[in-house]
């Protein structure tokens, strides 16, 4: 499911993303250039339902090891 549509952003890009270890509010912002000119900034209000997505990626890449 689309996350952000103004980025085409989707939840498995996010769970990606904390994989690679983006799992603060900050690294995702900066990762998926949120809050830049064009975007609506929905996301970027709602961050900390990005972090959550992001944490069980993270989660899921420690069980897998």
């Amino acid at each position: 499911m689309y996350v952000c549509l103004c980025r085409g952003i989707t939840e498995s890009d996010v769970r990606e993303a904390g994989r690679a270890g983006f799992v603060m509010p900050c690294q995702l912002r900066s990762k998926f250039g949120l809050k830049q000119n064009g975007n609506c900034g929905r996301c970027a209000k709602n961050i900390h339902e990005l972090v959550a997505l992001a944490a069980q990626g993270a989660s899921t890449s420690t069980v897998e090891r």
